[in-house]
Formats: C-alpha cells, sequence, structure tokens
C-alpha cells in the first residue's frame, strides 16, 4: 500500500473523495483542493483513468527540510532517481511555493532539476533530458513552510484533458469542472429516471459530451495517449493493459445502451459546429441533438417531458459585458420558469448576484472554482405550476404548544431585530424541555431566510423515538412560523450509541450562504461541520472587538473563520493576524475577508497552534481577541484543555501585548472559573460577561463567559512598547 494525493479545485474535495472510495481507495480524506487516499499501484492507475474530478495523481516519494538550496538539493539527492528515470529518459519539474525562505518556485525547479541531473553524472556520466511537455516522469516539487514535499505526477498532465477536444472556444469550462456540476446536480440519478440533458448554451459541448460519457460508463481517461507513469521505471505495463481492456469493455457495452437524449444549442453557429467535431471525437456524436438556438428559444425537445437542463453562461468576465448580463441571467431564469416545469435545473453563475438575477429559488447552492474564478453552481427543482401542496397532517397537542411558544418568541424579538438590523439571530432556545433544541435564523444576503436546528440531548425519561418525532415537528413548527421552506432547513441531530448521546457524522456538500452582520460580509455553511461558521452569541464580543481595534494591530488566536478579523479590519485596525491550526478554516477566514475587501500583506493567516504561534512570533499587538475551544486533542499539537491551560495562554498572550493593549478573552464552557489570583498579577481584569450577552441569548445567560484584560501599570513585563499604534 502506498499513500497518494489527487489534486482537484478547490469545492471539489467532497466529490473527489467519494469518486476515490468507490474506486477503492483506502484511508480517504479530504484536503484543501485535493483528497489523501492509501491503495496499490492498480489504485492508482484506476485513479488516473478513471477520476472524472482529480486534476493529478500525486505518489510522494520524500518530504524533508528545505530552509535553503542546500537543503533542497541535498533532499532531492538522497533519493535514489534510477528507481524511477531511466539514464537516456527525460523528466520535466513542477514546483511551487508557500510561506518559506525559497520564495521563487522556478529557482526551486531549477535547482531540483540539477540535483536530479547531477546524481547521473556522479554515477556514470550520463544526463538524463529535459522534456516540459509529456516527460517520461513529471516531478512536483511543493515548499511550504521550509518544508519541501517531492512527489511524482503520475498524470503527467492535467486529468482534465480527456483526448476528445479537438476545439475550445474563448472560455471553455474544464471538463471536470463539468463533471462536478453534472454530479451535483445529481444527472446519474436524472439518467436512471429516463431524463435527458440539455444545454441551451453548450459553447463546445463540454456538459453534454461529459453527461454522456458519464452515462455510458466511458472512463474519462479512455481516449488519453499519454500519462505521467508510462516512462517511469516502476510502470506495471501487464497492470494498466489489464485495466485498459476492461474500460475499454465497459465502454462498449455502455455506449451500446446510451440512449439519444442529449440536446445542445447555441447563439454562435460556429459554436454549434465546434460542439459537433468535440462529441464526434468522443464518440458520442450520434446520440446528440444540436442546434443553433438563442437561449430565449430554448424548450423541452418533442416527446421528452423530463430531464436537467444545465447551462454555463458567460460571467463578464472574459466573455461579454458585464452590464448585459444580469439581462442574460433574466432570460435564463424567464425560459426555465416558463417552459420546463417539472424538470431540475442547475446554473453556473459568475457570482451570487448574477444568480439572483434569475429570480427563481435554488435549492442547492455549491461554491466552485472555474480556473481562479470563485463561481456559484446553483440548482434547482423547477415544480409543476399545477402541484397541488399536500395536506399538513393536524399538530400535536405539543407541537401546537411549540408553535405558540415559537410564534411569541418571534413577536417578542421581532422589532428588535429589525430595528438593530439584525439577520442573524437565535429564535428558540429549548424553551419547553420536552422540545430539546436550538432554533437559529440565519438571513442571506439575497433576503431569504434559512434555519439551522440543533438537537439538544432529550430529558433520559424520553425515548429515543419519541424525541425523534419531536426534532421532526420541531422542524415543521419552526418552518410554518418563521416561513421557511424544508429545503432551507438544516437539521443536526444527535444519535444514541455507546458510551451516551453524540452528534452523529455532518453532511459534507460545501455549500456556502452569504449572511451580514454591522454591515459586514460572511460565509455561512449550515450542514457540513458542528458550527456553522459565526457564532451568533458572540456577536457582541465581534462588535467589541471592532469597537476597540482602531489603529491597534490586531491578533485573532484561535482564529475560526476569522469574523472577528473582519470586524476588527472593519474597526480600523492597523492590520490583522489570524491563527488556526486548521488549513480549511484558514480557507474560509481568506474568503470571509476577501469578501469585505481585506487582503493582502496586511492580513496574515497563519496556520500554528496557538501557543506555539506567540512562543515563535516576536510581533506585539494592541489587540488580542482569545477564544479557546474547550478541550483540543489535536494531533498536530498538545492537548489543550481551557479550564487547566487558560492561565499559560493569556499570560503567553501578555508578552505579545502592547502597554496599553487590551485582551478579549472569551470561552463556552459552561463550568468555566477565571483564575483571577494568578491572572490579577499582571492583569486588571474586566468581567464583560453579562453586556456581551445579546438579547435573543437570554435564557442563556451562561452560554459564554468574557473578560477584558488590560495590563497592570505597575507591571513592566517583558514588553519594551508604549503604544498600540506602533506597527511591528
Amino acid at each position: 500500500m502506498s499513500h497518494y494525493f489527487a489534486t482537484c479545485p478547490k469545492g471539489m474535495e467532497y466529490l473527489l473523495r467519494d469518486e476515490l472510495v468507490a474506486i477503492g481507495a483506502s484511508d480517504v480524506r479530504e484536503a484543501l483542493a485535493g483528497v489523501h487516499f492509501s491503495g496499490t499501484l492498480e489504485t492508482a492507475y484506476k485513479a488516473c483513468l478513471w477520476s472524472r474530478l482529480a486534476s493529478r495523481i500525486l505518489l510522494p516519494l520524500a518530504e524533508f527540510d528545505a530552509a535553503d538550496d542546500d537543503a533542497l538539493y541535498g533532499g532531492v539527492q538522497a533519493i535514489d532517481w534510477s528507481q524511477h528515470l531511466a539514464a537516456h529518459a527525460t523528466f520535466a519539474v513542477d514546483a511551487g511555493t508557500a510561506l518559506s525562505k525559497l520564495t521563487h518556485s522556478q529557482f526551486i525547479g531549477l535547482r531540483t532539476k540539477d540535483a536530479v541531473v547531477d546524481q547521473f553524472r556522479q554515477r556514470d556520466g550520463s544526463r538524463p533530458g529535459i522534456d516540459t511537455d509529456e516527460p517520461d516522469i513529471r516531478i512536483n516539487v511543493r515548499v511550504r513552510r521550509d518544508r519541501a514535499t517531492l512527489s511524482l505526477d503520475l498524470a503527467g498532465s492535467p486529468l482534465h484533458r480527456r483526448g476528445w477536444r479537438e476545439e475550445q472556444g474563448e472560455a471553455p469550462l474544464k471538463e471536470n469542472l463539468a463533471a462536478a456540476m453534472l454530479l451535483r446536480a445529481r444527472w446519474p440519478e436524472v439518467y436512471a429516471a429516463g431524463g435527458a440533458l440539455l444545454d441551451p448554451m453548450c459553447g463546445s459541448g463540454t456538459l453534454l459530451i461529459e453527461g454522456a460519457l458519464m452515462a455510458a460508463d466511458v472512463a474519462p481517461g479512455l481516449r488519453r495517449e499519454y500519462f505521467g507513469f508510462l516512462g517511469w521505471q516502476q510502470h506495471d505495463i501487464v497492470l494498466w493493459r489489464g485495466l485498459l481492456d476492461e474500460a475499454k469493455q465497459r465502454a462498449e457495452t455502455g455506449l451500446r445502451g446510451l440512449r439519444s437524449v442529449f440536446f445542445g444549442s447555441d447563439a454562435d453557429p460556429r459554436m454549434v459546429q465546434t460542439a459537433k467535431r468535440n462529441a464526434q471525437q468522443a464518440g458520442v456524436a450520434g446520440f446528440f441533438t444540436l442546434d443553433k438556438q438563442d437561449v430565449t428559444h430554448a424548450a423541452p425537445p418533442p416527446g421528452v417531458d423530463y430531464g436537467l437542463v444545465i447551462t454555463n453562461p458567460p460571467y463578464g468576465e472574459r466573455l461579454g459585458d458585464r452590464a448585459e448580463m444580469p439581462k442574460l441571467y433574466r432570460a435564463v431564469g424567464d425560459t426555465l420558469r416558463n417552459r420546463f416545469s417539472g424538470w431540475r435545473a442547475a446554473v453556473l453563475a459568475g457570482d451570487v448576484e448574477l444568480g439572483r438575477a434569475m429570480q427563481l429559488h435554488a435549492d442547492k447552492r455549491y461554491a466552485l472554482y472555474n480556473g481562479a474564478l470563485e463561481t456559484v453552481l446553483l440548482t434547482f427543482d423547477l415544480k409543476q405550476r399545477d402541484e397541488k401542496p399536500r395536506e399538513p397532517k393536524p399538530l400535536s397537542a405539543g407541537a401546537q404548544m411549540l408553535k405558540n411558544r415559537l410564534e411569541k418568541n418571534v413577536k417578542h424579538l421581532r422589532k428588535r431585530l429589525v430595528r438593530e438590523d439584525i439577520h442573524c439571530w437565535r429564535a428558540y432556545d429549548q424553551d419547553l424541555p420536552e422540545y430539546a433544541a436550538a432554533i437559529d435564523v440565519y438571513g442571506d444576503t439575497s433576503g431569504n431566510d434559512h434555519l439551522h436546528i440543533q438537537e439538544y440531548r432529550a430529558p433520559a425519561d424520553i425515548p429515543p423515538d419519541v424525541a425523534r418525532l419531536r426534532l421532526r415537528e420541531i422542524a415543521r413548527v419552526a418552518g410554518e412560523v418563521l416561513g421557511v421552506p424544508r429545503e432551507r432547513i438544516a437539521l443536526k441531530t444527535r444519535e444514541r450509541g455507546k458510551g451516551g448521546s453524540k452528534y452523529g457524522q455532518l453532511d459534507q456538500r460545501n455549500e456556502f450562504i452569504e449572511v451580514e452582520e454591522g454591515g459586514l460580509k460572511f460565509l455561512v455553511n449550515l450542514t457540513d461541520y458542528l458550527d456553522t461558521g459565526l457564532f451568533l452569541d458572540h456577536r457582541l464580543v465581534r462588535a467589541k472587538v471592532r469597537e476597540l481595534a482602531e489603529g491597534r494591530c490586531f491578533l485573532n488566536l484561535f482564529a475560526y473563520t476569522a469574523t472577528a478579523s473582519v470586524h476588527a479590519a472593519a474597526g480600523g485596525a492597523l492590520e490583522t493576524t489570524s491563527v488556526d491550526l486548521s488549513a480549511t478554516y484558514l480557507e474560509w477566514a481568506s474568503r470571509n475577508l476577501a469578501l469585505n475587501g481585506f487582503s493582502g500583506a496586511s492580513h496574515r493567516l497563519m496556520q500554528f497552534d496557538a501557543l506555539e504561534f506567540l512562543q515563535r512570533d516576536r510581533g506585539h499587538y494592541g489587540l488580542i481577541f482569545v477564544d479557546p475551544p474547550t478541550f483540543s486533542n489535536s494531533k498536530r499539537a498538545e492537548d489543550f484543555d481551557v479550564q487547566r491551560d487558560h492561565v499559560k495562554l493569556l499570560e503567553a498572550c501578555n508578552e505579545r501585548l502592547t502597554r496599553d493593549g487590551v485582551i478579549v478573552f472569551s470561552n463556552n464552557f459552561r463550568r468555566f472559573k477565571l483564575e483571577h489570583e494568578a491572572l490579577e498579577q499582571h492583569f486588571e481584569i474586566e468581567d464583560w460577561t453579562t453586556p456581551s450577552i445579546p438579547f435573543d441569548f437570554a435564557r442563556r445567560a451562561d452560554i459564554h463567559g468574557c473578560w477584558l484584560l488590560r495590563r497592570r501599570k505597575a507591571d513592566p513585563g517583558i514588553n519594551p512598547w508604549d503604544t498600540a499604534r506602533i506597527k511591528r
């Protein structure tokens, strides 16, 4: 068994993970822009041949310190390259770097090349050649935080190059992004149910061709003539030919049974001809109907009453005029609404604003990257117009009590929510012990409310089946009272098992909604994680951070999605530094900062354990926000217990604090006791818990604690800095 890493565009990690599991990979876990997995050489070959989503399949060979060019050179030379590359063969190097002393990827690539060539020369005087197009092996080297990872690229060239594309338009859709769109739109289910596939702006035909190959069980790599392992010294040609033969047999069987249900059109006749040629090259032209037609004239083909409409309109970035784009998207929405009742639809919009222009309610939203452009995939169930809603069953007596209570809560809160322009708030928090859940409302920037319902542990005397029934009643009542349809309600349940009650496995949809708080925008995910990305009970804490931030350098420890950093930046912080151990959350944090116009060197994102960062960092900060978890037992850092370790943590913060600086310290451990005696040696402490609890959390006044810590004037510490306004 070997370890591999499959790269992919951001937003496709969870789909790729599921695909690799289906291929037969083990130890599969997603990362940012890729998926780690284990398997045999056969598993890696299958990934190259069958993955519709991956960009490259990397086989790591070594990981080593590379703080300078000599260390990089030595690490590369430590590998016996004769096991991978013949002396007369060719190779190429792809290099990248981040957060390292070696800052130039071209230099890293050249130094790696020299190390490989020199090893052959020193051994027998031979010298392998360089071929940047189709080398016998392609070496991938990435240096991050002065640590190099060196891998073989088994794909050789990006796997989205399927081998069928003869021509393309001005802004082509990559094949693996097209596959992700089709999977998110549930095309395999639609085809299995007898449905058709229609693209009214088909361009060069990518979506239709990928959809046909997917339906016919044709391996996406079957037409590729080049892979990065074909010239590799350890290539198993017998194994590879066996896999190719099997794939060819499956393709023949699948194409024999493929239905002619693929329909495309485009306003540009040149694109229609391009799509026809590409479909011919892919071997599926006989199943296609392609016409010149404007999107406003698109309609279900004669005799076809169900299917998936999927399309990738221009965004106004590379094609078309941005000012004209909303008009185009409105036309797409009108066409879908008026002519495709009963169908499914999926549209890759350039951004949320263009998606809104369609004036259709999306049942799902997915963030996907088209090259460097972040886009949003919107999927729709276009309901039949004459579809009559089912008569709901009468509410039980308990559910009616819940409804009365929730209506009372909403009436009590609504005026103040409107007056203070609050869009994300708590509507219910186990007000009735029998209905043990919290109901949070997240209003998105398009004006739609979403509900996040999180189950608490039910009383011990309530049977599990009764608790499940009551949770369903909570979802129904909340939807009715707050006017939110079921598809916009996220329900997080606890499963009963050995050792007591615990949260079950969460979803992994990668769906984000954009919400607003204090005039700032944040991305929230209601389904994939235990928390949503925005702690509602900390609304006033974030406002306090914003109030204190002006003219100060701001440090955010345990930064999570950096919502506090966004508030600090909006409050006039000179710079922000956000520290978290999770790459996933730092990526999310980056998007939150960018969403509000905060990017560049003044807004650092650091992947560190908080205590380790404080020990290494030499900066000084006028405002430090510390909101640690109750417990943490990450494999990448020492175990953390907020009760046990908070004094050590805050004393370490003190060494990075300017003389007139402030630490805002909070946590959600309800039995937490601040060690006043130990901390008062260094700090003047203000208990700010009561003012920090929002009015909609009044029932849970102990939901968190919050303290403001300032240096005692008599305590010189070791910090020579005299003002919060001095930059590092």
